[in-house]
Parts: C-alpha cells; sequence; structure tokens
C-alpha cells in the first residue's frame, strides 16, 4: 500500500515567525501534536510537537512572550514520498520513535502521516476489522509451502484475507499466519492436519497448548 492512500492530505503548517502561543492555540484549535514548518513557498524547513512548544525548552535569551516556532523546531526533519510503500515507514516509526512523518513531493508538504494511521492501516493489512477466523500453520521453510497450504483453502471455496509469515523457532521452519473470510475454519483446519501440517492455532479441545 502506498502512502498517498493513506494521508491526510488537509495538512495544517506554519511559518517559522509564528510564535510559540500561536502554534499552540492552533494545536488546540485543530486537535493536532505536531505542525510542520513550511517557508513562503511551502517547502518543509522543520516541525514542531506538543512537547516542543514547553516553554521551558527555550533558549535562556529567548522572551516566553514573544519567542517564535524557529528556536524550538526540530530542522532534520524524516520525510516520507506519496509513493513510498506504508510496510516500509512502519520500520522507520519503530526505530526513530516518532509521532508522524510529513510527506513531501519536490520539498512542498502535501500530507501528514502519524502513528495513528500507521496503526489502523496495520488493522486493515491484517482484516482484522472484518468478521473472520485466523490459525497458525507450522511448516518447514521450503519453496512452496505457502501455495500448498492456500490449496487446501481453495479447495473449502474461502477467500484467504489475510497472510503473514513469521519465523519458526529454527531456520527451517516459520509460521503461516492466515485470516480467512468464514467463522468455521474447522473444516480446513482437519483438511490441513490429515495432510500432515501441524495446526498451531487454534487449539483443538483436549490437545496441548
Amino acid at each position: 500500500m502506498k502512502v498517498e492512500k493513506v494521508m491526510k492530505r488537509d495538512v495544517v503548517t506554519i511559518q517559522q515567525d509564528t510564535t510559540i502561543q500561536e502554534a499552540k492555540d492552533i494545536m488546540t484549535r485543530n486537535k493536532i501534536r505536531h505542525i510542520p514548518v513550511v517557508n513562503h513557498h511551502n517547502h518543509l524547513i522543520g516541525i514542531v510537537s506538543d512537547r516542543d512548544l514547553v516553554m521551558d525548552r527555550l533558549p535562556k535569551n529567548e522572551d516566553a512572550e514573544s519567542a517564535q516556532v524557529h528556536a524550538v523546531m526540530t530542522k532534520q526533519v524524516i520525510t516520507a514520498h506519496p509513493l513510498d510503500f506504508i510496510e516500509e515507514l512502519l520500520t522507520v516509526f519503530y526505530e526513530e520513535r516518532i509521532g508522524c512523518i510529513p510527506v513531501v513531493n519536490q520539498r512542498e508538504v502535501v500530507g501528514m502521516i502519524t502513528e495513528r494511521d500507521m496503526l489502523y492501516t496495520l488493522i486493515q493489512l491484517t482484516g482484522a476489522h472484518q468478521p473472520s477466523s485466523q490459525f497458525e500453520v507450522h511448516v518447514e521453510n521450503v519453496s512452496g509451502k505457502l501455495a500448498d497450504v492456500t490449496a487446501v483453502i481453495r479447495h473449502h471455496n474461502v477467500n484467504i484475507t489475510s497472510v503473514l509469515v513469521y519465523p519458526g523457532e529454527t531456520d527451517t521452519t516459520k509460521v503461516l499466519v492466515l485470516r480467512l473470510q468464514t467463522m468455521n475454519p474447522q473444516p480446513i483446519i482437519d483438511h490441513l492436519k490429515s495432510e500432515g501440517y501441524n495446526v498451531m492455532w487454534p487449539v483443538s479441545p483436549g490437545e496441548q497448548v
């Protein structure tokens, strides 16, 4: 999924000579926690968060009444492009521990994406927001295993909502996590078990967890 499908396009921006109090008021009025700072050409030059606007973070020579955001803004801003992949941005959010990323095209701010947007997108990618069932299959880490498992599912005429692949306990195994558009996956689970697959979840009554 591309960033342009998820980003908010109606972005509130300020300029570097905006006062800190004005920036606070804008955040409160728009119920946001981050504001990109742009120049007169709408080119990104920084970003401020609600934490940046706490007065005790001001340089000592700045007056609290007239202080402007250029005194506290972050100038080295991590950005994204509208055609970047959301899956890649997940790593950036995690590693950089940031709350939002401005989306920039030819230096102009064209959108904003927040950690909340990323969480909602992750829910969409996994299909967890739809009525469905999930099960996990422990398989050998060799080519074709996913195709073999999906062939069993196709035999039951059930749609696959999402597929995730996790590392197994060793390099020779992996775990397939499939979400299916059915509320009764038991016939598929029974079929997989009859083919020799190790279905780790859900656990059938009487089986060891």
